[in-house]
């Protein structure tokens, strides 16, 4: 880069101009906004995943962001009203735990300064660190309606999320329940899809149960000991023989008198172990049914906080995971353990704490599974139908496998525990008369009276809502649904029409059944119609080679310093182009760096234009008269095409790797080489590039947008960016002229390849010979070949000149005269190669045809021979080719 265009100072002052001028909102390109074939405004929104609050950019959300802000772009060009709707979530555990840690390093607890004191410096922590992330997200140049910006706990997503669970609780499908949950000993309770399972190095404790009656004992395997005080059965297949004549009879809990029976249930797997199983129903998702089934009593040891209770005797007072080694030791002192085995197994883990998770039974909200059902049947129906028509490209899901992913997850719903027990969060609006015990639904705060009795003493639900609850509504609550007129500012009253469902939504697989079914199932019950008309699930940015990043591997690519140490368009346009659809990106210095080269060459080829004219015109307002000027201006009409589809398709990859063709290959490489042959067609090439930039913006906004105007002879602050231009579109097609530049690229190329046979490649020869297959315009190719191909003088002809160096191709021959080229040494050079070939060949020959080394010799060597045998064989006859052609 010269020193004219420097990034960082480029983007950040570009940026703001962008965003005072309101570009970002959704009539910020009212002047070129567009109606449809039926004469409806075209619309586009897309919904960006919030991120946390407590977060800062990580490079998932650079793909995330960069890929919605790419469409967006393109969508706003495109004449479309487009909505891109920004926001943060309250992140509630992960908000909940800083403040603590804050409140711990400070020498108290939450407990202490009680919940209101708490909840001020959870807002303050937001302040703080909310837009800390939004002002990361601004370096990558990413444009939302920043004026539009919503807060998952804001007063107007507050009221939504009160609509939508009374709604949901007095249809029915919201109730409370005493249910085995996953419960995290410091976050409180959590929904399956919240507990990640890890492959740990356990052990499996053999234990001895003696029967009551003193006729001796069973033997039973736990990996989980320090549970056994909840036992309340011990159970055997009822098929299964060996255990026929105990069923019925009591044995007693190790270290108590505790005595319970000995049951039969077909959940035994009678091959497993001694086929003898311990039931311990308020502690194991399996014996919690059994529990169930056989009308057992459920029995809690230990509390909320993972403490043991009394049913443990002298461990009550013991944390869960402490307590097993010293109840292990006692058990092995009293000779209740038979042996302990070394046990590979998965242990579920809370994914935001890391402690280890515990099936528990507790009280908590549930909302039916059955509520998600109609928006399952529709998300089958949809992507059938789609797969039958083909509309957007066949599918609802981009790529179209992870319908499999949804349907399978879908198909085994459960209940979705609700409730959360912090006190950071939506607070559940459930209230319960003190009177009269009524429990109620209600929108207000603090309600006037009890709707039952009219009593005025009630409680609130303590619990909050899982984070995800409100982020469920997000498809349709900032543009206003469930509001209630609360901070109407930020949306208008056609956005719902205008905007839902929205048009497309982009985020990463990992959180489809976190976010993307919950919003389908929400928005579907709400709205009668699914939220989304396309879903694109992008894969994971891993490092180079292939691994995922994580501080302890020291892999990390941090976004934010990509941008400082390259610039904001090469990070974005390398996401892009590295974005295949279904696969990881694998992300590295060399792949960077190849884009920073792009950033190069564009800026060339605007330096190369200017050095003959200073400003040039848009191409709508020049009429393309030059061969050049029209042959470039039909590959441009290729690449725009070829462009919109991927775009329209989200192959965002495919659509990178157009652009960067077009502008390396065909602008580049080709059409600037062709101009220093045709003076007469830089105005109208700078006309060209200067639509290719616009193609450019969505991908490199800051480096399109300077180079625009400075080809222009403008400033952004004193004319239009691009973002609010035409998108090209419909550019004028010239097969003719294509195909006649096709023949003079051929020929280029045949002299070069003949030149090198005569080792001059890159030298200037006197003559050279065309004998041309088809019919073109010998006059104006001429110059073209001449220049490019570095002959002084081209002839074309109608038969093969002899005494000649010649190469054939598809269309044509050329023929360079031997003349007073001195071919001694070139064939000398050719046949001193040709007999090292052919003696590397006869070596690896030799060793290949030898069965001992074949036999004995490392799968790689072998390849590796293989492939430099063939490979010698391929340039040897290359180089017999050559030494015949000269003779």
């Amino acid at each position: 880069m010269s020193e004219k265009y420097e990034p960082s100072q480029v983007e950040d002052s570009f940026y703001k101009i962008w965003e005072d001028r309101g570009y970002f909102e959704i009539d910020g390109n009212k002047s070129i906004q567009e109606s449809d074939a039926n004469g409806k405004q075209k619309t586009f929104s897309i919904m960006m995943p919030p991120p946390n609050v407590t977060g800062s950019l990580h490079i998932g959300h650079a793909l995330t962001f960069t890929l919605q802000d790419i469409i967006t772009r393109y969508k706003r060009m495109d004449g479309f009203k487009t909505l891109w709707q920004p926001g943060t979530d309250h992140a509630g555990i992960a908000t909940q735990n800083v403040v603590e840690k804050q409140l711990l390093a400070e020498g108290t607890t939450k407990e202490e300064i009680g919940r209101e004191k708490f909840l001020e410096r959870a807002w303050l922590q937001k302040e703080t660190s909310g837009g800390n992330i939004v002002h990361q997200m601004r370096k990558l140049g990413v444009t939302p309606a920043w004026k539009r910006e919503r807060f998952t706990m804001d007063e107007g997503l507050k009221e939504a999320v009160k609509e939508a669970f009374i709604s949901l609780y007095n249809e029915g499908h919201i109730t409370q329940n005493n249910y085995m949950v996953n419960w995290c000993t410091h976050d409180g309770a959590l929904s399956d899809i919240e507990v990640e399972h890890e492959e740990v190095n356990g052990k499996f404790y053999h234990m001895i149960y003696k029967f009551a009656d003193g006729s001796g004992e069973l033997q039973v395997a736990t990996t989980r000991p320090e549970t056994y005080f909840g036992d309340t059965a011990i159970m055997v297949h009822p098929d299964d023989e060996r255990y026929k004549s105990i069923v019925g009879k009591e044995v007693l809990l190790p270290l108590t008198e505790r005595k319970i029976k000995v049951i039969t249930d077909s959940h035994v797997d009678m091959e497993f172990g001694t086929g003898v199983v311990k039931v311990t129903p308020a502690h194991d998702q399996n014996d919690y049914e059994v529990g169930k089934r056989h009308n057992l009593e459920f029995i809690k040891v230990f509390d909320e906080k993972g403490i043991l209770n009394e049913y443990c005797g002298e461990f009550a007072g013991l944390e869960r995971l402490e307590a097993r080694p010293i109840i292990v030791a006692k058990l092995q002192t009293e000779g209740y353990i038979v042996k302990i085995e070394e046990h590979i197994h998965q242990v579920g883990h809370c994914y935001r704490c890391k402690n280890i998770v515990e099936p528990f039974i507790s009280q908590q909200w549930f909302l039916s599974s059955e509520m998600a059902q109609e928006s399952i049947r529709k998300t089958k129906e949809t992507t059938k139908e789609r797969a039958q028509t083909g509309e957007h490209n066949g599918t609802l899901f981009h790529p179209a496998h992870w319908i499999n992913s949804y349907t399978a997850w879908m198909d085994e719903l459960r209940p979705w525990c609700i409730s959360r027990q912090l006190w950071w969060g939506h607070r559940i609006p459930v209230f319960t008369c003190d009177d009269c015990g009524h429990q109620w639904a209600d929108k207000a705060d603090e309600p006037e009276k009890c709707p039952k009795c009219g009593g005025k003493h009630y409680t609130q639900d303590p619990d909050v809502l899982d984070t995800w609850f409100s982020s469920a509504l997000w498809a349709m609550s900032p543009l206003g649904w469930g509001n209630n007129g609360k901070l109407e500012e930020l949306y208008n009253s056609t956005d719902e029409e205008d905007f839902y469902p929205n048009s497309l939504l982009i985020t990463g697989f990992d959180i489809m059944f976190f976010w993307v079914a919950r919003m389908m199932m929400m928005g579907e019950h709400f709205k009668k119609q699914l939220p989304f008309e396309d879903i694109y699930m992008h894969a994971l940015v891993r490092d180079e080679h292939g691994a995922k990043m994580s501080k302890s591997k020291g892999n990390v690519i941090d976004p934010l310093d990509m941008v400082n140490e390259h610039s904001a368009d090469i990070i974005r346009f390398t996401l892009a182009y590295l974005c295949v659809q279904g696969r990881d990106i694998k992300l590295g210095a060399k792949n960077l760096e190849q884009f920073r080269n792009f950033t190069n060459k564009l800026y060339n080829a605007s330096n190369f234009l200017q050095l003959n004219v200073e400003t040039f015109p848009d191409l709508k307002d020049i009429k393309i008269e030059t061969p050049l000027g029209l042959y470039m201006q039909s590959k441009l009409s290729d690449a725009v095409d070829e462009l919109r589809n991927a775009l329209e398709t989200y192959k965002f990859n495919e659509s990178a790797s157009i652009l960067y063709k077009f502008v390396w290959n065909e602008f580049c490489d080709w059409g600037i080489e062709y101009a220093k042959a045709s003076k007469d067609s830089v105005i109208e090439l700078g006309a060209i590039f200067k639509e290719t930039l616009k193609m450019v913006s969505p991908f490199m906004p800051f480096i399109s947008d300077y180079l625009y105007h400075k080809l222009s002879g403008t400033t952004l602050e004193d004319g239009d960016s691009l973002m609010i231009m035409n998108f090209p579109k419909e550019i004028a097609k010239n097969q003719e002229i294509e195909d006649m530049f096709a023949i003079i690229e051929e020929a280029i190329t045949a002299i070069r390849r003949a030149k090198v046979i005569i080792d001059m490649g890159n030298s200037k020869i006197a003559k050279a010979y065309i004998k041309i297959n088809v019919n073109i315009d010998n006059e104006m190719a001429k110059p073209f070949i001449e220049k490019l191909a570095k002959v002084e003088n081209i002839e074309f002809v109608t038969a093969k000149v002899e005494n000649s160096i010649t190469d054939v191709s598809d269309n044509l021959e050329v023929y360079i005269p031997r003349g007073e080229i001195d071919m001694a040494p070139i064939i000398s050079k050719l046949t001193k190669q040709q007999e090292k070939l052919e003696k590397e060949i006869a070596k690896l020959a030799g060793m290949l045809n030898n069965e001992r080394f074949v036999a004995n010799a490392p799968a790689n060597v072998l390849e590796e021979n293989r492939a430099g045998l063939a490979s010698a064989e391929d340039k040897l006859a290359k180089v017999v080719a050559e030494l015949k052609s000269l003779s």
